[in-house]
Formats: structure tokens, C-alpha cells, sequence
């Protein structure tokens, strides 16, 4: 938008020229300065039928049809302007058409940015109430619009101009985080959209689907640290070698063959295993190194270990708050709400919290075959292109992700009386009396948040803790410091320092600290199947975007289901 005054205003003063209007775009505070000292007065609208003003506004307005719409526009424009004639006195098609796309954009770019932005669920974390290939409108005026944090940038896109995965704005300026009013306030079980808060830093991998950019970079790091910790032991390799060998052996007397690559992800990660189970005292003594080696792995080589192998990626990045992945969870605790999961079941200021219809547990089913695809469809709502059953390796238990629904009819349906549905539990050992953890319970534990080595927290089993809230005091103490170190350093922007005399925050001692803003607590609906604050904690209010309204599309990645119609306009509740 301000691209556009400023053009607009550099023409009435004579800048017609290539190089006047690239300024005129990006960096017009010359040309103002020129136009202020001169004292000249505006001149009057061009001239369309004298050839003199027309030609030295020409390559001027191909700059600006190029800036709106790369070649596209150009081929419009040119195609238009070589079958007709252009009439004495009229704008240019190149004017014409730059004109139009260029209020189109900004008129889309308005509505994007302060009123609604549509968005496609990427993932099964919001998994039955939001399914992977819905197409939603996100409401930007239900908590009130943020002004973008980064105003430079291309129009229409989020962080990355696609195809050419470069990114789509500059950090020549930056904005302070700025709300405008809105029509009410986050509340409790709003399924919402916000900017991950684990994206400060990301692996710069936008290709989809193996890019690395929406990952948890801090997570990553972790299993990277661990990585090069156990392959720095030559046992590794062998360890590695002999379980392929036993595998392949395996398989052999089954007359059945293995893929190579994924067997040498799963012997590799068996490997690791066992090094940090006899070694991981020596990684926990020195961790710090060893995620310090990640980080410069990751930077410099470009490289990271996922499921599908290794992929090679662009590097590190840095993001702004408004340029970090969007994402979609439920809020289910709000600031100051006190929270606790037992056995998969949410505890909000110690009642059982409210279950969304469509909520997914995951259970293990024994005795149990599934009926053909249409029939699990078609009766139960369970799709195996989605993964809502999958046998494990043993081939007699399956795996399935079932709203309260879903198991009620497989309980009392004729075909499965003998089937056994199991609740998928990880008990904290602290609930276990007398329990000593294990080197490996302890690394376990940098699985969840707050990644500290010392809190046991599980996918179905989290301690009790507090939201914080803007105001409150934190009063430290070596068993809560954890829970806070994001807030103070990496959303309200602080140094924090642990030594061994005590905490330091921008280099001074204190047992205290004031939080600056409020913080949503979000999980996925697909509670066994979901990144969410179980992983990576608290969302700050600055990173909330909007509420999810609307599907106004729904298309499975099943070519057999094709588009869901009866999800078309459904209302999310």
C-alpha cells in the first residue's frame, strides 16, 4: 500500500522514469527529499495523446505490471494491446492493466492481512474436526488484526514465493507487535490460528512435503545432538550392522525381502539406543556440546536425519513473529488457567475440560480385523489412507485414532464382541513409587516440554502447571526455571543467565520476574498425532492470528473419497 502512494505521488511530480519508479517503490525518501527542495508544484494528469508523456512513463509502468504479476501480466497486457488499436488520448493496456491488478492486490492484500485469510490444514493434528485437505476462512477480526511486524514483503503469500522458495519479504524495517481492536478475546476451546512459537529459527526447507521449515528447530537439535553423540562411538556402526543382518535374516525364512533405506534408518536408530543407554550419563554431562555440534552441523553442512533418511536443506534462518508458519490447534487453557493430563484426560482448574465430538484418542486393538475400505467408511468413519487404522509389526495388533463415537459403535458392532480396544497410556515414572529413572528416562524427557531433563511429561501424561498471564510473578526456584526460559528469552526478548549463585536477567541477580504477556496452551484434536504446546509450551498472544470459521473446501488425499461435499461451508465449532 505504501508502494503505492509513493509511486503515485513521485509521478505527479515528474519521476516517470525505470529507475525513478524503483525507488519510488522501495526507497522513495530521496526522491521526497528532491521533490521538497524544489518547490515545484504537482503537474497535471499525463497527457495519454501526446507521445512524450507516454514514453517517459513507459518503462515505469512495466515495473510496476512486473512487480504486480511477473510475466503473466505482461503476456495479458501485450496479447490485448497487439489485436486491438489503441484509441488518441487513452491510458496504455500496460497502464491499464497494472492499474487494475495493482488495486486488485492491494484490495486482497487489505482483506488478507486485517480481515479474513484463507488456509489449508497441512497435518492430521486437528484430525476428525479438521481433516487434512480442508480449505478454511481464518477471522482475523475476532481477536482483532495484527498489523504485520514486517510491512515489506510480497503480496499474497506468507514467508516464501513459491516455485522459486525464496523468501517472500525484507527485514530493511521492522514494526513493534500492534492489535487493533477486535470483536472479543481468545476463549477457552476456540480451535485457533497462530504462528508456531518454535519458529524463531527454522530449517530453511520450504519443499513440501519433506520441507523442514514448519518443524520444531529446537526438537531437531535435540535428536541431532543425540545423533552425532552415538555415532561417535565406533560400537555404533557394528551395533547398526548386526541388527540389519538379523533383520534381513529375518525376513529371509518369511521368503520376504526389506527396503534397504528404511531398514538402515531403523538399524541406525536402534544403534543410537542402545549407545545412549550404556553411554548417556556422558551425553547428559555434556550436553551443551553436543547440541552446540548440531547447531553447527545444521548451519554449515545443511544436513539433517528424518524418518524418510537424510535430507539436504538451504541452512538457518531467522523469522519474525508474522513470518513464521501458521498453525492450527484447539485453545484448551487460557492465561492463569491451571492444567494437568492423567491418562489422556485434560484437567483445566481441576475439572475434566470439555471434549470436542470429534477428538481422537489413540487405542491398541487385539483380536480385531478390519472390513474393506468402503466398509470401515461407510459404517465407522475411519479411513486408512489417514492412518485412523494401522496394524503394528507383529501384524495381530492394530493401531487406531477413534473419537468416543467411533469405539462405541466398533464396541457394539456384531463383527468386533471379541475385539479388545486398550487406551494408549505413558505413565510418568514419577507416578510409579520408588521408581528410579533411568540415563534414558531422563534424555526421554527432551522429548516434551519444557525439554528439561529432570520433568517427566508424556503424550498422555503432563504435570500440573499454570498458564502464565501478563502481570504475574514469577517467584524462581530450581524446579520451575524451565517452564520459563522461552518466555524470558526468546518472546519478551531478554538475557537470562543461570549460574551457580543464581539467576541473572540482562546481567543482573533476581529471584523474581514479571511476565509481559499473555498465553494460550493449544493441543490438536488428534491428541496422539499432534505437535502442539505438549511439544514446544506456551503461545504468546502476539503469535495468535485469528479463529478458524469456516471449511469452504474439503478435498481428501483418498482419489477414491475425492471432495468431501458435506463438509462445504461447515461451521467450526
Amino acid at each position: 500500500m505504501l508502494a503505492t502512494v509513493n509511486t503515485s505521488i513521485i509521478r505527479r511530480f515528474g519521476y516517470y522514469s525505470f529507475t525513478d519508479t524503483l525507488q519510488g517503490i522501495f526507497f522513495p525518501y530521496y526522491i521526497f527529499y528532491k521533490i521538497s527542495k524544489s518547490g515545484t508544484d504537482m503537474l497535471p494528469e499525463t497527457r495519454w495523446g501526446n507521445s512524450s508523456d507516454t514514453e517517459a512513463r513507459k518503462w515505469g509502468d512495466h515495473i510496476v505490471l512486473f512487480l504486480c504479476l511477473p510475466v503473466i501480466g505482461h503476456v495479458i497486457a501485450l496479447t490485448i494491446d497487439a489485436v486491438t488499436r489503441q484509441k488518441p488520448g487513452t491510458k496504455s493496456r500496460v497502464k491499464e492493466w497494472g492499474d487494475s491488478i495493482l488495486f486488485a492486490l492491494v484490495a486482497a492484500s487489505i482483506i488478507r492481512t486485517y480481515v479474513f485469510e484463507p488456509f489449508q490444514i497441512p497435518t492430521g493434528s486437528m484430525e476428525k474436526t479438521l481433516l487434512v485437505g480442508d480449505f478454511l476462512f481464518v477471522n482475523k477480526l475476532a481477536y482483532g488484526p495484527k498489523v504485520p511486524v514486517t510491512p515489506l514483503s510480497f503480496p499474497l503469500v506468507h514467508n516464501t514465493v513459491p516455485w522459486v522458495n525464496i523468501k517472500s519479504y525484507t527485514g530493511l524495517e521492522y514494526l513493534n507487535y500492534t492489535r487493533l481492536p477486535g470483536f472479543g478475546k481468545v476463549q477457552r476451546n476456540d480451535v485457533v490460528v497462530f504462528n508456531y512459537p518454535s519458529g524463531d529459527t527454522a530449517v530453511y526447507d520450504p519443499r513440501m512435503p519433506d520441507g523442514l521449515m514448519g518443524h520444531d528447530y529446537h526438537g531437531i537439535v535435540i535428536k541431532e545432538s543425540q545423533y552425532l553423540f552415538a555415532r561417535s562411538y565406533p560400537e555404533f556402526s557394528t551395533i547398526s550392522t548386526r541388527f540389519s543382518d538379523s533383520i534381513r535374516s529375518y525376513y529371509a525364512t518369511r521368503g520376504q525381502g526389506v527396503k534397504e533405506d528404511i531398514l538402515l534408518l531403523f538399524s541406525d536408530d536402534y544403534a543410537q539406543a542402545k549407545i545412549i543407554e550404556k553411554y548417556g550419563d556422558k551425553y547428559i554431562d555434556h550436553i551443551e556440546k553436543w547440541k552446540n555440534k548440531a547447531r553447527k552441523m545444521l548451519a554449515e553442512e545443511k544436513i539433517a536425519h528424518t524418518e524418510k533418511g537424510i535430507i539436504s536443506h538451504y541452512g538457518l534462518i531467522y523469522r519474525p513473529v508474522d513470518k513464521r508458519e501458521n498453525y492450527i490447534k484447539r485453545c484448551v487453557g487460557i492465561p492463569g488457567d491451571w492444567l494437568e493430563i492423567k491418562k489422556s484426560i485434560l484437567y483445566v482448574n481441576g475439572k475434566p475440560a470439555w471434549v470436542a465430538p470429534d477428538q481422537n484418542l489413540q487405542y491398541f486393538a487385539t483380536n480385531f480385523t478390519p472390513k474393506n475400505r468402503s466398509v470401515m467408511m461407510e459404517k465407522f468413519g475411519l479411513e486408512e489412507s489417514r492412518n485412523d487404522y494401522m496394524t503394528q509389526d507383529d501384524g495381530q495388533t492394530y493401531i487406531m485414532n477413534l473419537t468416543r463415537s467411533q469405539l462405541a459403535k466398533l464396541r457394539s458392532n456384531p463383527d468386533f464382541l471379541e475385539s479388545k480396544f486398550t487406551l494408549n497410556i505413558q505413565q510418568q515414572y514419577t507416578d510409579i513409587w520408588g521408581y528410579e529413572p533411568t540415563v534414558s528416562d531422563r534424555i526421554n524427557n527432551l522429548n516434551y516440554f519444557p525439554k528439561d531433563l529432570n520433568i517427566n511429561n508424556t503424550v498422555s501424561d503432563f504435570e500440573r502447571f499454570q498458564v502464565p498471564y501478563k502481570g504475574k510473578v514469577v517467584n524462581f526456584k530450581k524446579e520451575n526455571i524451565a517452564w520459563y526460559r522461552r518466555i524470558i528469552t526468546a518472546y519478551e526478548g531478554h538475557k537470562l543467565e543461570e549460574r551457580k549463585d543464581g539467576i541473572y536477567i540482562d546481567g543482573k541477580k533476581t529471584n523474581t520476574y514479571r511476565i509481559e504477556m499473555n498465553y494460550y496452551w493449544l493441543m490438536g484434536d488428534n491428541r496422539y498425532n499432534s505437535a502442539d504446546s505438549r511439544v514446544w509450551g506456551f503461545v504468546p498472544e502476539d503469535h495468535v492470528v485469528g479463529r478458524a470459521s469456516l471449511v469452504w473446501l474439503s478435498k481428501s488425499t483418498d482419489p477414491e473419497i475425492g471432495f468431501r461435499w458435506e463438509r462445504v461451508f461447515k461451521l467450526i465449532h
